[in-house]
């Protein structure tokens, strides 16, 4: 079993979109806290390659629309479950994103 870890993975400067990149046996499990698809689907059940619409929901509200994608395990960058969640590219959204599922899920 490996740790589950998330980081950045766009640039540090202002976008158009920013990414986080979630990765481990727990990936998927620890994006569905904070990505709510908009067909009321489970990402926990989205196959590898796939992808859906969303918002991320924080403290029980909506922050932002979002994309969710999963790449499973071995087929992924990292070699693990994989969840990237693409978010408005704002450094301000993609770091309170960051630090809540750093501080809330995967501690």
């Amino acid at each position: 079993m490996s740790k589950t870890i998330a980081a950045i993975s766009t640039g540090s400067a202002p976008g158009g979109i920013g990414v986080i990149r979630i990765s481990g046996d727990s990936a998927v499990d620890v994006a569905s806290k904070v990505f709510a698809p908009i067909d009321n689907s489970s990402l926990t059940v989205l196959k590898g390659y796939c992808a859906k619409y969303g918002n991320i929901i924080i403290d029980g509200e909506k922050a932002d629309n979002a994309v969710a994608l999963v790449f499973r395990a071995p087929k992924s960058y990292t070699g693990e479950d994989v969840a990237e969640l693409s978010v408005h590219g704002g450094m301000l959204m993609v770091q309170k994103l960051l630090l809540v599922l750093v501080i809330v899920y995967l501690e």
